[in-house]
C-alpha cells in the first residue's frame, strides 16, 4: 500500500484504519479529498526524488529514460500522450521535453496546482479516470505511475476508458504497488518482512472519520486479477516489469526501503497494447 501517515482529518480527529468495502463513488470522493489535503506535504516530502521533469515509475527509482516502456525517447516526438494520476505532472514534463504532446490528468485539483507552480505548456485536466473527458481515439499512448489504479473500486472502468481514448495500436503502461505487498505489514524495517495477512483478501484498506465516512481508500488486486482486468478490458498484456531495488537508492518511501526491496518486489508495471 502507498498510503503514508498523515495528520488529522477535516474534523480534527485521527482517522480510523480498517478493512471494509468501499464502492466506486465513496472511493473517488475520499481519495479526491485526501490528495487535495495532502498534496502539499507529498510534494515537499517526495519532490526532490521525483524531480520536476523526471519520469520515475516507482519508489525503486526506475526511470523511463532507461526502461523505455513507452518506446524509445526519439519515437515519442509528435505523439499524443495521456498521463493519468499525474500529480504535479513530472512525467508529462519529461514527455514534453522529448517532443511529445502530453495531457496531464488528475483527480486532485491541488496536485495540479503544483504542476502550475512548476510550470509547463501542456494541458492540465482535473477529472476522474473512470470517466475521461476526451473523444474516442484521441491519444497514441497513455501512462500512469502509481496514479488512479490503486485507488479505484473497479479498475476495469479506468482500463476501458483508456482503451476508448487510445488509437488502434496504442500502448498503456501503468505501475501499482506490487500485489504481494498486501500480505505484509506496510513497514520499511524488519517488521515488514513477515506475512501478516492473506494475499487473497481483496477487502479494501480504508481510513474513515468518526462518522464512518471514508477519507482514504486503497484497493487490492492480485496479479491474476490485474491480468484478467487487462484482458477483459480489451488490452493485450505484452510485459510485466518488477523493478529490482538498485544499489544507489538508499532512500525510504513509506513502506519501501532498501531492506525490503532486496527481498520482495514493491512495484509492478503492466505494459498493455490496444489491438
Amino acid at each position: 500500500m502507498i498510503q503514508e501517515p498523515t495528520g488529522p482529518d477535516p474534523e480534527g480527529t485521527e482517522p480510523e484504519a480498517t478493512r471494509r468495502d468501499a464502492d466506486v463513488a465513496e472511493s473517488s470522493r475520499a481519495n479526491r479529498g485526501w490528495w487535495d489535503r495532502n498534496a502539499d506535504e507529498y510534494q515537499v516530502e517526495h519532490g526532490t526524488f521525483l524531480g520536476d521533469d523526471r519520469f520515475v515509475w516507482g519508489p525503486e527509482g526506475l526511470d523511463e529514460v532507461e526502461a523505455e516502456l513507452l518506446g524509445a525517447p526519439e519515437d515519442l516526438k509528435g505523439r499524443d500522450v495521456l498521463e493519468i494520476g499525474a500529480g504535479a505532472a513530472q512525467c508529462s514534463r519529461w514527455l514534453a521535453a522529448q517532443g511529445a504532446r502530453p495531457v496531464a490528468l488528475d483527480l486532485s485539483h491541488r496536485q495540479l496546482q503544483h504542476s502550475l507552480r512548476i510550470g509547463g505548456s501542456f494541458p492540465l485536466v482535473c477529472a476522474d479516470a473512470g470517466a475521461l473527458p476526451f473523444a474516442d481515439a484521441s491519444f497514441d499512448l497513455a501512462c500512469s505511475a502509481y496514479g488512479a489504479l490503486p485507488f479505484v473500486a473497479d479498475p476495469r472502468l479506468v482500463l476501458r476508458e483508456v482503451r476508448r481514448v487510445l488509437r488502434p495500436g496504442g500502448r498503456f503502461v501503468f505501475s501499482v504497488t506490487h500485489p504481494i505487498r498486501w500480505a505484509f505489514p506496510d513497514e520499511p524495517g524488519p517488521e515488514g518482512l513477515s506475512v501478516a495477512a492473506s494475499y487473497f483478501d481483496r477487502t479494501p484498506y480504508v481510513e474513515q472519520d468518526e462518522n464512518g465516512h471514508a477519507v482514504y481508500v486503497e484497493h487490492h488486486r492480485t496479479i491474476g486479477d490485474r491480468v484478467r482486468d487487462i484482458a477483459t478490458s480489451g488490452f493485450r498484456l505484452v510485459d510485466l516489469v518488477e523493478p529490482e531495488w538498485p544499489a544507489w537508492n538508499t532512500a525510504e518511501w513509506g513502506g519501501w526501503s532498501p531492506l525490503r526491496g532486496a527481498l520482495i518486489p514493491g512495484t509492478a508495471i503492466f505494459v498493455c497494447e490496444r489491438d
